[in-house]
């Protein structure tokens, strides 16, 4: 079923039949002059938006870097940034501003539309500027160091998975800081998604600094009562056969993840992830057996590294609220999560998570003055095309700053992609159930940055 759900998401981009394509007797272009070409004005729009997904093995289910790529796909095109369904991006500009963002101008899409309306001319090739250059299988461009499970894991044909746990050694005999990374599954058909942690064992640090280590700083900020899971809370689903990758100690600091939309995460200069020497990587996989038949896997995580120590340390943490119920048939149902900054805090990022009945989401803070500000609004959740919202400026947050995130789901037969509308719905691991889910990145004063060991705050 999440299989089904998937590829319907990604089909969405072209999903328009044979019918409609622009074919051979396609009305013919009006003058080069009068209206825009291939070559001169959609290429360069699609290079920058579109192709490092719409190429030969990547998420785009077709390739959009020639014009014979493009031309078949003319008013699907048109008919999906006219919509702005395509290039995604789900987060309202009214609260905030993002590096990231992937939505087209205006003159972008009036641009695509003429070119379609005109016929979808190519134009002079002389006008096409310069096919980008794309590093083989990774989206970030070509990695300094790839860590891969250490085995092709074999993902039966059917039944429910529980989670698996892997251990990578990183082997660095010195601190790394990272500026990208990139979660790459070996097989998308069977990952749901992917949270890659970094622990140091005690072994891999130095007699003298153990000796001389210092007590942990008090965690920036804490948690609002009531989040957790409640004891008598219906059991998670459980997997159909013994799990033989379990977890098996505390995994340490989140280091990055993936999920459908979301591999990548690059870093602004002048800061960057820190891997400590003599790093092991758990890899916790989340697979779905959706391919009818038996399959295998092979993660692997590559890592670009900054040109130099960074001034900003960052880190990434997590909030999320586990005690919840979504009732049968329910189309509105609200559920808050809330952290209080105990320290000054510096916030790059957002990340929200929900499964198939997540339908919106909103980040507040409400600062010490009791003034309230929308950080975040993502009116139209898509669980297809999830996204790590990066500010285009980071957020400095006063000591005693609430961050409050809300999530609304949509248990009822509306919502075409609800497993089961006829369910109570708790939080749990498995997509049919749900989550309240929000990673962030932040980081802290410099004085305090630089004594911090990571993962102190999680």
């Amino acid at each position: 079923m999440i299989r089904k759900y998937l590829v319907a998401a990604l089909l969405s981009a072209v999903a328009l039949t044979a019918s409609i394509r622009l074919g051979a007797q396609a009305p013919a272009a009006s003058p080069a002059s009068a209206s825009p070409t291939f070559s001169k004005d959609v290429a360069p729009i699609l290079y920058k938006n579109c192709t490092n997904c719409h190429r030969a093995g990547e998420i785009g289910p077709m390739a959009l870097v020639t014009y014979s790529d493009a031309r078949p796909w003319a008013k699907s095109i048109a008919a999906h940034v006219t919509s702005k369904t395509m290039p995604p991006w789900h987060a309202e500009s009214a609260h905030g501003r993002f590096l990231n963002d992937r939505s087209l101008s205006d003159a972008d899409r009036t641009a695509i539309v003429k070119w379609v309306a005109a016929g979808a001319p190519e134009g002079n090739q002389q006008d096409l500027p310069k096919v980008p250059t794309f590093a083989d299988g990774w989206q970030m461009g070509q990695p300094d160091a790839v860590f891969a499970m250490q085995e092709d894991y074999p993902i039966p044909a059917s039944g429910t998975i529980e989670y698996k746990y892997f251990e990578v050694p990183t082997n660095l005999t010195e601190d790394k800081w990272v500026q990208a990374v990139e979660v790459r599954p070996g097989n998308r058909a069977v990952v749901h998604h992917v949270i890659v942690y970094m622990r140091t064992p005690p072994a891999a640090q130095p007699a003298q600094a153990q000796a001389q280590a210092q007590p942990r700083p008090t965690p920036p900020f804490t948690f609002a009562s009531g989040m957790r899971r409640p004891d008598n809370a219906p059991k998670t689903e459980q997997g159909t056969e013994p799990n033989d990758r379990p977890a098996t100690r505390n995994p340490g600091a989140w280091l990055t993840g993936f999920a459908p939309g979301q591999s990548v995460r690059v870093y602004q200069p002048g800061t960057a992830l820190r891997v400590p020497a003599g790093a092991v990587l758990t890899v916790a996989m989340h697979y779905t057996a959706t391919t009818g038949k038996a399959t295998t896997d092979r993660t692997r995580i590559g890592l670009k590294y900054a040109p130099e120590k960074p001034k900003t340390e960052v880190r990434i943490a997590t909030l999320q609220n586990m005690n919840f119920l979504l009732p049968a048939g329910a189309a509105d149902t609200r559920v808050d999560a809330e952290l209080t900054l105990q320290q000054d805090l510096t916030l790059w990022s957002l990340l929200p998570h929900t499964h198939m009945r997540g339908k919106k989401w909103e980040v507040t803070a409400t600062y010490p003055d009791g003034r309230a500000e929308t950080i975040l609004n993502v009116p139209k959740y898509d669980f297809n095309w999830q996204t790590d919202y990066v500010f285009t400026e980071p957020l400095n947050l006063p000591k005693g700053t609430k961050l409050r995130t809300s999530a609304w789901y949509d248990n009822s037969t509306a919502n075409k992609a609800n497993p089961d509308p006829k369910k109570d719905v708790y939080w749990g691991d498995q997509t049919w159930e749900e989550m309240q889910f929000t990673a962030f990145t932040f980081s802290l004063p410099e004085t305090q940055t630089r004594t911090a060991a990571p993962g102190a705050a999680k």
